[in-house]
């Protein structure tokens, strides 16, 4: 209930602040739990991507140094986050999702290269999706890439691109992983040349502490 009461709320927020935003491919969205990939290019695009595949739910991973403060913890695991430990990840990051998946019909959103600051993709995308039987579905996100970009209203668009082929009955090995890493990259590359062929994501510099 908490988690459709945050959404009702979250869109009304996202018009007031942007406006109406943009979907491109919705009908490729599948009617049952899948494993929703997309390169991390900010950090308020997860917010779009629980937009567009409503009224399905999502859950999401979240680094776990977010759950120290309570009230932003609340909000987390009321909108179906759960903490991962970047540095020492155990099970739970591959066996909490696969449950989201398999037995509450949820949908996955993942970023594959794990934070905005990287751009090599993880083995976790493949392995969740052999474990769950659930396709994967590429997401790209177009538009501002400061906050201040935000609220003026620059142009947002979501592209939603058809499964990704994945052959569950073949054994995970680091060939099938690399494959599969590959296709996910042709296929946001060819989301975002359909979206606008000029538009260029440069990742940010990590900051130094």
């Amino acid at each position: 209930m908490f988690y459709k009461v945050i959404r009702v709320l979250v869109r009304g927020l996202v018009f007031l602040l942007n406006g109406r935003y943009h979907v491109v491919g919705k009908e490729n969205l599948p009617d049952k739990p899948y494993i929703l990939v997309a390169p991390h290019r900010t950090w308020w695009e997860p917010i779009f991507f629980a937009l567009v595949i409503s009224p399905r739910d999502a859950t999401f991973m979240a680094k776990k140094e977010l759950f120290k403060n309570p009230i932003l913890r609340f909000i987390l695991v009321h909108a179906h986050a759960f903490p991962v430990d970047r540095e020492h990840p155990g099970p739970s990051v591959i066996k909490k999702p696969v449950k989201a998946l398999k037995k509450e019909g949820k949908v996955l959103i993942m970023f594959p290269s794990g934070t905005r600051y990287s751009e090599d993709l993880k083995g976790g995308a493949s392995l969740i999706a052999k474990l769950s039987k659930a396709p994967l579905v590429p997401f790209v996100y177009q538009g501002p890439l400061t906050f201040g970009g935000l609220l003026k209203h620059q142009r947002i668009t979501i592209g939603v691109g058809p499964e990704i082929d994945f052959d569950f009955k073949a054994k995970l090995d680091e060939k099938q992983t690399k494959q599969v890493n590959e296709d996910m990259e042709k296929a946001w590359d060819k989301i975002d040349n359909e979206i606008d062929p000029s538009f260029e994501y440069i990742p940010p510099k990590k900051k130094h502490k």
